[in-house]
């Protein structure tokens, strides 16, 4: 017999979504994944400079910040043939990066490893077998058994009070739960040690950009003049702040956060066959050679499809084609001009909000009809996975070499072969060996950048379309971004210098949609199916698989207390223009 149960919100921090499955005899039969709160930036910068619009759409997410400024700004050089100089590629890729390594590290740490590390069972740990432990997978110096007894103390004094803070609402003592105390102790130890790592990394956007979140970018280039000399400007000293962090950050991905991943993921194999998905799709990012050139040879991450699985043959992605991408509201709390079943492409796309669902507090969605605020995009009629996974497979599907080498050498260190990669275990593994590679690509960039420079070049940004009585009457661009969670994609129409439409389709907008007319799910519904869940009041196991994916749904302006009551409704504001 069915039993519905729900989890609301699923996410730790970035919240707003909720989860109701069906569970037959302990495994999962169907599940339906709503957005609960709704953004809508895409009506707020209609009739605004498209050289503004970055600021407001920025504010799409303080999580992985900067993203949406690069679409953005990606979409209005696309739209008017602007082409930025490589000084300025260099930086967007070098903060991008950093962008990518912050992000990855956060997620694993502070939203997904306490899916997996039980906190409290780290407290019978033994100090000298975590140190063993720990130094048997990594040179990483903060090691010692002096080290992990004074955590571990620290750590019983603040257990023992019984304020949790941070480590509160765990599923501690969940029978799904596998690792050692020594593991738990110093996967707990590394936590912490991710959180003041965390904001060392994002000075490099107060470097670049003049602050973080949200640092400033420029249509045409970056907003950051190079002046070696001048203590204004972006100087050898602040260039050397830079290099220096850079080389921090890949220290911790390659001697903590990899390591850590591979070494929890040995106890959790038999998830490397649950929580896999079909089809696979990135953008490609990090240019070399130009953003917008079609040779995608010369993008760090290269673009692609992955159909069923098969890696043998990569589809090429072609997002400007008009029936490439369209859009759905079938399902999600939206109108549609003309046939409201039929999709959008983007530029013709429509954010007109229509709330039909039940009025809180209520038990359950009613699923027969629209439930959700997320809207379901579709590539070619098919739905689409995007994020680190995708980018790992299209990357080594292509044979890239850094791309085999990685994994193959993560997959050997596992004993385990490459099709568990299509799973919870390969997902969240894939971010981790992606970490790696940014890390290295990251002093790439850097040495590019002061190469550059040496040779005399110090452009930053071509403002030659700057003017916009310059511009076409009409025109339109689109902006593609690997953002940490996946393939991101702005879409503008200019219309005599203004802003005559906005969509945005944000990697979670592939991955949580609902069901398009042709009910076909989309991959969080879809990973879902098939779970085992050994206690249905306790549901670990689809906490797992959906923060793999690491949600990420856009912050909105209702807030509910928990019996379902409006605290506080905020209506649309007016925002002045920057």
């Amino acid at each position: 017999m069915a039993n519905r149960i729900v989890v609301d919100p699923i996410t730790r921090i970035e919240g707003h979504l909720r989860a109701e499955v069906e569970i037959t005899d302990g495994t999962i039969k169907d599940a339906f994944m709503s957005s609960t709160m709704v953004r809508g930036l895409e009506n707020i910068v209609k009739g605004r400079n498209p050289k503004d619009v970055w600021a407001f759409v920025q504010r799409t997410c303080g999580v992985c910040t900067s993203t949406h400024a690069i679409a953005s700004i990606r979409s209005v050089e696309n739209a008017l043939g602007i082409t930025i100089p490589p000084n300025a590629e260099m930086v967007r890729n070098i903060m991008l990066g950093t962008v990518h390594l912050h992000d990855h590290v956060v997620h694993f740490y502070h939203l997904h490893a306490f899916d997996w590390v039980d906190v409290i069972n780290g407290l019978s740990a033994d100090p000298v077998k975590t140190s063993q432990l720990a130094q048997s997978i990594s040179n990483w110096p903060k090691s010692s058994p002096g080290y992990f007894s004074d955590l571990q103390k620290r750590l019983k004094k603040f257990v023992d009070s019984g304020q949790l803070g941070i480590f509160a609402n765990g599923y501690w003592g969940h029978p799904a739960m596998k690792l050692p105390p020594e593991a738990n102790l110093m996967a707990t130890a590394h936590y912490l040690e991710a959180l003041e790592w965390q904001k060392e990394i994002v000075k490099i956007h107060a470097i670049f950009g003049g602050k973080n979140p949200h640092p400033n970018f420029l249509v045409g280039g970056m907003a950051c003049a190079i002046n070696i000399d001048d203590a204004s400007g972006l100087n050898a000293e602040r260039l050397a702040l830079v290099q220096k962090l850079l080389i921090q950050g890949k220290e911790f991905v390659e001697q903590v956060y990899l390591p850590d991943v591979l070494a929890i993921a040995g106890f959790y194999k038999d998830w490397g066959s649950i929580g896999g998905f079909h089809n696979f799709m990135a953008f490609g990012d990090f240019p070399m050679e130009g953003y917008g050139n079609k040779d995608m040879s010369t993008y760090k991450i290269p673009s692609g499809v992955i159909l069923n699985k098969d890696l043998s043959k990569v589809h090429d992605v072609d997002l400007e084609d008009l029936k490439t991408v369209e859009e759905f509201v079938n399902n999600s709390w939206y109108d549609y001009s003309g046939d409201p079943k039929g999709g959008k492409q983007p530029w013709s796309g429509e954010t007109n909000i229509n709330y039909t669902g039940p009025k809180p507090p209520y038990e359950y969605l009613d699923v027969d009809q629209k439930y959700s605020y997320i809207k379901t995009p579709r590539w070619k009629g098919q739905a689409m996975e995007v994020g680190p996974l995708a980018r790992m497979l299209v990357g080594y599907a292509q044979g890239r070499p850094e791309y085999k080498e990685i994994v193959d050498s993560s997959l050997s260190k596992l004993q385990l072969p490459a099709d568990i990669l299509f799973s919870t275990l390969g997902r969240t593994a894939a971010r981790a060996m992606e970490s790696q590679l940014i890390a290295d690509w990251n002093l790439e960039f850097y040495d590019r950048l002061i190469d550059n420079i040496k040779g005399g070049d110090d452009r930053m940004a071509n403002v030659e379309k700057w003017e916009t009585n310059t511009w076409p009457a009409e025109a339109k661009g689109v902006g593609r971004v690997e953002a940490p969670r996946g393939g991101l994609s702005h879409w503008i129409v200019i219309k005599d210098g203004k802003t005559e439409n906005y969509q945005q389709i944000v990697p979670s907008t592939w991955n949580a949609s609902p069901r398009d007319p042709k009910g076909q799910r989309s991959p969080y519904e879809s990973t879902l199916i098939n779970t085992p869940v050994a206690d249905p009041e306790l549901p670990l196991e689809i906490i797992r698989t959906i923060h793999s994916f690491d949600p990420c749904i856009a912050c909105a302006v209702h807030l509910y207390d928990e019996k379902g009551e409006i605290i506080k409704e905020v209506n649309n504001i007016s925002v002045c223009n920057v």
